[in-house]
């Protein structure tokens, strides 16, 4: 059986898009996946404080060691690229995350590529489809997660709406999807169902007084404040993705994965505010 080393890249949301993707193309190719899940400055959290032991027939998830981040880090400027002469040596061929883009684009052979065998990619992106119940497979919340997901929506009304702002280093999403069109989307579902309650997920404290303001009792949201450089923050990542996904529909934002995520998590509408 061919052998395939994934290492995931990026924030939470990239990360489970990705993850999806090289499980996809593991079960399709009968290929036995070892994912490795490095801690950085996008995620700094080891996979066994957010998630359940992923428990699929020859996939593999586990946390990186100091061997690992010698042989099988992606190479870069602040290793000195010294993975990359352990992996020309160990591997057939690696692909790394650049470059996953642009050969989705040429329609590359994801399938063909695998089936040489003994075979490493990093990547952060989704390059292969996924079925949505695969992905709330490999992504289950360790219980104590689960528990607070469980109270919010406890909160939620008949009809309740997920808004997904993304501020803070997303430049695109602060340009293309102003507060305002938020307003007047959010207002639209008001009109349209009388009991609307809004489960608010954001990185931005302002972004939540405003809405609060606005919606008052309606609004439901979490205390935690967005913080992807500790384990708590994260996890509070997790329970806003989720609670999301058990809304009735998702207002999310432009350019951002976590909006994505949590609507395919659900299975439930996703509409994206953008300027026109």
């Amino acid at each position: 059986m061919h052998k395939f080393m994934f290492i995931p890249v990026g924030g939470l949301a990239n990360r489970m898009r990705a993850v999806s993707s090289a499980v996809t193309l593991a079960q399709k190719t009968n290929t036995i996946i070892d994912i490795v899940w490095f801690q950085d400055w996008a995620l700094h959290a080891p996979f066994k404080t957010l998630f359940c032991p992923i428990n699929i027939q020859n996939a593999h998830l586990r946390e990186a060691t100091l061997t690992d981040h010698i042989l099988y880090d992606r190479p870069r400027k602040r290793n000195m690229n010294i993975p990359l002469f352990f992996q020309k040596i160990l591997f057939k061929t690696c692909l790394y995350e650049k470059s996953i883009t642009p050969l989705c684009k040429q329609q590359f052979d994801f399938e063909h590529w695998i089936q040489q065998g003994n075979v490493y990619m990093a990547s952060y992106t989704n390059f292969l489809d996924y079925s949505y119940g695969l992905l709330r497979q490999l992504f289950i919340p360790l219980p104590p997660i689960q528990a607070r997901i469980d109270h919010l929506s406890q909160q939620f009304s008949p009809y309740t709406l997920g808004v997904h702002i993304r501020r803070t280093d997303n430049t695109a999403s602060i340009e293309q999807s102003p507060i305002e069109l938020f307003f007047a989307a959010i207002d639209k579902e008001i009109d349209l169902y009388a009991d609307t309650s809004i489960y608010l997920a954001t990185d931005d404290e302002s972004v939540k007084l405003e809405l609060q303001k606005r919606y008052g009792k309606r609004l439901i949201f979490t205390k935690d404040k967005a913080d992807r450089s500790s384990i708590t923050g994260i996890q509070g990542g997790i329970v806003d993705m989720y609670a999301l996904a058990r809304t009735q529909k998702i207002l999310g934002s432009f350019h951002s994965s976590f909006s994505e995520l949590a609507a395919q998590v659900g299975n439930i509408p996703l509409e994206i505010i953008k300027k026109k």
